[in-house]
C-alpha cells in the first residue's frame, strides 16, 4: 500500500478528556481509510477511553472528533457505519445467539439477517446457545458477527484477542483480512498483544499516559527506531537522544533511540532493530520517568512531528 493517505475514517484534533486522575491530552491523530490501524500502549494508557470517545459514549472536554470526513462521533448516522467488538458481548446473557439479529437488527439501516446467520455458521457459534453459555472464543466471534452483519465501513475492536487461543486468534486475523478486501473498509484494532499486529496492521498509534507517542506506518516505526544496549560508561552526550533510558547499578544501560542517532554510541554498544513491544515499553518508561505527578510535556514524537 502507498504510505501517502488522502482520506481519513477518523480525524481527531486537539482532544482533551479528563476522568478523575486520568486525562487524554492534546490528541491529534487520524485513522486512515483503507488501512488496519493498531492502537497499542500499556494498560492505563487511555486506549479504551479514546475508543469510547470515538463511539460517542463519553464527551471530550475540548477538541473535535470527526468520522467519515463530516460526521460527529455519537450521531446515529455515524454509528450506523461502525461495527464494534468489545471485550464482552453487548447482548443480554440469556439471549440465544441466533435470536440476536431479530432483537437488534432494527437499530441498523443495513442489517442483513441472512448474512448474520451465515456468519454464525461459519464461525461455529451455536445459534441455539445462550450468550452466557458461549466460550471466550465463541463470544468474540458472536460479537464479530453482530458487528459485520450491518455492513459497517469502520470496524473497531477493543482487545478482542485477549484470552483467545492461537487457533481463535488466527481465525480472527483471517476474518479481518477478508473484511479489508474492500478498499473503503477500515479497522481500528486496540490490543496489548502486539504480535497480533505484525502481519495485520499497516498503520499504528502508540498511546502512553494519555498522549500519542507515535503515529504512522508500522514499517516506518521499525525503520525509525532501534534499541541500544551497552555497559559503563554511558555516553552522557547521547542522553537527549534516548527514549525510556534504563540505567542499572552495574552500569549496563538500555534505551530506545532513533536510527539516525546510532553514531552517538560507541563501538561496544549493541544496536538492534526495535520491535513494536520495544517502542511501547520505552515510551511508557519515558512517560513514567517524566510524569512526576504533572504533565510530562510533549513526547519525542510530538517534538519531531512524526505523526
Amino acid at each position: 500500500m502507498e504510505a501517502t493517505v488522502t482520506t481519513q475514517a477518523v480525524a481527531i484534533t486537539g482532544l482533551q478528556l479528563r476522568r478523575g486522575s486520568f486525562a487524554l491530552r492534546d490528541v491529534n491523530v487520524g485513522i486512515p481509510t483503507g488501512f488496519v490501524t493498531g492502537l497499542v500502549g500499556p494498560n492505563g494508557a487511555g486506549k479504551t477511553t479514546l475508543i469510547k470517545a470515538l463511539l460517542g459514549l463519553i464527551a471530550p472536554d475540548a477538541g473535535t472528533l470527526r468520522l467519515f470526513d463530516d460526521q460527529d462521533a455519537g450521531t446515529s448516522a455515524a454509528q450506523d457505519r461502525i461495527g464494534v467488538v468489545l471485550d464482552r458481548v453487548t447482548a443480554a446473557p440469556e439471549w440465544r445467539a441466533g435470536s440476536i439479529g431479530r432483537r437488534i437488527g432494527a437499530l441498523y439501516t443495513q442489517w442483513d439477517e441472512t448474512y448474520f446467520q451465515q456468519l454464525l455458521e461459519r464461525f461455529d457459534v451455536p445459534a441455539g446457545n445462550r450468550v452466557n453459555e458461549l466460550s471466550r472464543g465463541q463470544s468474540v466471534k458472536l460479537s464479530l458477527a453482530m458487528a459485520l452483519a450491518h455492513r459497517p465501513e469502520l470496524l473497531v475492536l477493543d482487545e478482542p484477542s485477549s484470552g483467545l487461543d492461537p487457533v481463535a486468534r488466527r481465525d480472527l486475523a483471517d476474518i479481518l483480512r477478508e473484511f479489508m478486501l474492500d478498499p473503503n473498509h477500515t479497522v481500528l484494532f486496540s490490543t496489548h498483544i502486539t504480535p497480533d499486529l505484525d502481519d495485520l496492521a499497516d498503520h499504528i498509534i502508540v498511546l502512553t499516559a494519555g498522549r500519542v507517542a507515535y503515529a504512522g506506518m508500522l514499517d516506518e516505526l521499525h525503520e525509525r527506531f532501534a534499541v541500544v544496549r551497552g555497559r559503563a560508561p554511558f555516553p552522557e552526550n547521547a542522553r537527549p537522544a534516548t527514549i525510556g533510558l534504563r540505567l542499572e547499578s552495574s552500569g549496563a544501560y538500555e534505551a530506545l533511540i532513533r536510527t539516525d542517532d546510532t553514531a552517538l554510541f560507541g563501538s561496544d554498544a549493541m544496536i538492534e532493530a526495535a520491535s513494536t513491544d520495544d517502542v511501547v515499553v520505552h515510551f511508557a518508561e519515558q512517560a513514567r520517568a517524566t510524569r512526576g505527578g504533572s504533565d510530562p510535556g510533549p513526547s519525542v514524537a510530538d517534538r519531531e512531528e512524526i505523526h
